[in-house]
């Protein structure tokens, strides 16, 4: 039988999350959709430390530095 692996669980709750943040920033919903970007950068992040994949970690970082650097202009 085929076992879900906690990275697999990671990469959906986070998927998820980002998603949720895509709504609520065509609703205008600031600053929860930034809450919820962050959150989903910092899994997906996890799962890119857990598949040893360094493009997945490096483009999160920088989609973090860019999104706090906007958060903190605003």
């Amino acid at each position: 039988m085929n076992k879900i692996k906690l990275v697999d669980y990671v990469k959906w709750v986070a998927t998820i999350i980002q998603l949720i943040g895509y709504g609520l920033t065509g609703l205008n919903m600031t600053p929860y959709n930034v809450y919820l970007f962050f959150l989903g950068i910092f899994l997906w992040f996890a799962v890119g430390v857990m598949w040893k994949d360094k493009a997945i970690m490096v483009v999160h970082v920088g989609a973090f530095i860019s999104l706090l650097v906007g958060y903190l202009n605003a």
